[in-house]
């Protein structure tokens, strides 16, 4: 994988590449949105609880797939409310680490259930063959 961010593009807006290429053979994986609801299906109210579950269950997703964050070459999340981007970026990089997969932030006026204030989905690429 390379993470691309072109001279003659501005620069990211935050810990994120603008672009990655994937070559070669290997494995990719498309996760669903995942949202912060607690296994129980209770949903916390702060925001921050919300982010915690729907990025751990993201890492959840990678390892049943043998992968990890480091794997992960697109996150898209989407948010009901901007007040909570700086709290989303923050969450993002601690579960990311150095990784700078390229990213799309969305603001949306609401999800499925109005108690849900964040989703993230991802793609990951293992290169190399199958598991």
């Amino acid at each position: 994988m390379q993470y691309l961010d072109p001279e003659r593009l501005p620069a990211p807006a935050g810990p994120y590449s603008q672009a990655t290429r994937v070559s070669g053979p290997g494995e990719w994986l498309h996760i669903s949105g995942q949202v912060g609801v607690n296994m129980d299906g209770t949903t916390p109210a702060a925001f921050e609880a919300q982010a915690e579950l729907a990025w751990g269950y993201l890492a959840q997703a990678l390892e049943a797939a043998g992968m990890d964050m480091g794997h992960v070459v697109k996150t898209t999340t989407y948010l009901v409310a901007r007040a909570d981007a700086a709290a989303m970026r923050a969450i993002r990089l601690r579960h990311l680490g150095a990784h700078r997969p390229a990213s799309t932030l969305v603001l949306v006026a609401g999800l499925l259930d109005p108690a849900w204030k964040i989703e993230v989905e991802a793609v990951a690429f293992r290169p190399g063959g199958t598991h």
